[in-house]
């Protein structure tokens, strides 16, 4: 009998749609955690909150210590086995004993999560990363949706113990992922690495200041339609759902950024909504609609924009935990957030005006978040190619360009060794003088060619 072998990808995508959707409906902020909260008449803040934090810190700190791809399995395994054991105790009350097993559950399934990242770059080709990043989060919010049901309709109990055994499926799939024995770390054969930090920054900034919107959901929206159950417990993830389908499903050609200015105004228009209509069903389809089909809209963006960033860093899992831990930190300042104003008793009128603030502020970054994100993945296209000419034709590229004036034999030296991806102190230390000579360099070469960064001179000489 023919033994059966499942696509890498496919198997990547099963593993982590099992283990977000366990992640989703039980750890955080889960549906099954709520109503085993009510089940034992227990408040459920002080937990949400601390079950948060621990998870930030999985996934924030994962990849500082994750080096291999067989490191990575590991903790993917360990990961869930600690969390189907922190699971265990919440068939039973104490307080106590459940806030160890969720700071347990939610540090475990974090590191898990971070570890994914390595897979994510290493069984999916990257023209079809956002097809993954778009699979998984479909998948696990669909099966999210049925073990919330269950938990609702048929028993917190038996919600729970679907939740591990989605969770225990998971494992099952990790531990057919497939492993090399290279470090992450110069797994890329050029040597060819970008400065993500910047971009790295702008979309953290992206990321924490668009997802307050979901936290301020969370605490605001969940609350005033709470007497809807039989509709909030399955509908609220639909529209998500939905947008995820259409935007994976667009043609290549589409520009998916401009999508973003669409979710913006979809975000602008649930928060009015919600200030100027009344609780009923029709309000709710209306602004669940816009606010969650905006919220997969701009998921799947920040998600494909870090499934690209993994190939131009010597640490995928480093890369996809700090990119995720963006989006946890905002759900805690907009549940804080959000917190603080239930508790004040502000009005709805107020709320809108602060979710729009934030949108505001995400709106003027937008730009610069573009800008800089198309700047790093085509000059780094752009590296890649000079990389692998010969020596040859690298330096008639030098030698070809027009520039102002003429380029000093060591200028010429310094540009190709920028062309090659490297920084000031590694051109210092090739060339065996000061950083400070390199940069008295840098600065003439780029009077030279009129241009007044590392980006310009890379796009002027590379892009033809």
């Amino acid at each position: 009998m023919d033994k059966i072998v499942i696509e890498p990808r496919r198997l990547s995508v099963l593993a982590f749609s099992l283990l977000f959707a366990y992640l989703l409906s039980f750890v955080f902020e889960g549906q099954v955690f709520y109503s085993l909260m009510d089940y034992f008449k227990i408040s459920s803040t002080t937990f949400i909150f601390t079950a948060i934090i621990a998870h930030f810190v999985g996934l924030f700190g994962c990849g500082f210590f994750v080096k291999t791809s067989r490191a990575a399995k590991i903790v993917m395994l360990y990961g869930i086995g600690f969390s189907f054991v922190g699971s265990i105790p919440f068939f039973f009350s104490g307080s106590f004993l459940w806030t160890v097993s969720l700071i347990v559950c939610a540090l475990a399934s974090g590191c898990a999560v971070a570890a994914w990242g390595c897979f994510l770059k290493s069984c999916t080709p990257e023209n079809k990363r956002i097809k993954t990043c778009a699979d998984v989060l479909i998948y696990s919010n669909i099966i999210m949706i049925l073990i919330n049901l269950t938990a609702i309709y048929l028993s917190p109990f038996l919600g729970l113990g679907l939740s591990i055994l989605v969770l225990l499926l998971a494992g099952v799939f990790a531990a057919l992922l497939p492993v090399t024995e290279e470090l992450l770390a110069g797994v890329n054969d050029t040597g060819v690495y970008p400065n993500l930090k910047a971009p790295m920054l702008y979309l953290i900034l992206f990321v924490v200041i668009i997802t307050i919107n979901s936290g301020l959901m969370y605490q605001v929206f969940n609350p005033a339609f709470k007497y809807l159950t039989w509709l909030t417990s399955w509908y609220w993830a639909v529209p998500y759902i939905v947008a995820l389908i259409i935007m994976r499903n667009l043609p290549g050609k589409v520009k998916r950024s401009y999508f973003l200015y669409i979710g913006m105004a979809m975000i602008m228009a649930s928060f009015i909504a919600f200030m100027f209509l009344d609780r009923s069903v029709a309000s709710y389809f209306i602004v669940d609609t816009l606010m969650l089909g905006a919220c997969g809209i701009f998921d799947l963006f920040w998600w494909s924009i870090i499934g690209e960033m993994l190939d131009y860093t010597d640490n995928p899992v480093k890369i996809f935990g700090v990119g995720l831990s963006a989006n946890v930190f905002g759900v805690l300042l907009g549940g804080l957030l959000g917190s603080s104003i239930t508790s004040s008793n502000i009005s709805s009128a107020n709320v809108a005006v602060i979710a729009l603030t934030v949108i505001c502020i995400t709106l003027a970054i937008l730009p610069l978040l573009n800008r800089h994100l198309v700047m790093l993945l085509s000059n780094h296209t752009y590296l890649m190619a000079y990389a692998s000419m010969e020596e040859k034709q690298q330096k008639n590229i030098v030698s070809t360009a027009k520039t102002l004036d003429v380029l000093t034999n060591r200028e010429q030296d310094v540009l190709q060794l920028i062309l090659r991806g490297k920084t000031n102190k590694a051109i210092a230390a090739e060339l065996g003088v000061s950083e400070n000579t390199v940069k008295t360099h840098v600065k003439n070469i780029y009077s030279k060619y009129g241009v007044s960064s590392r980006a310009e001179i890379i796009s002027t000489l590379l892009k033809n």
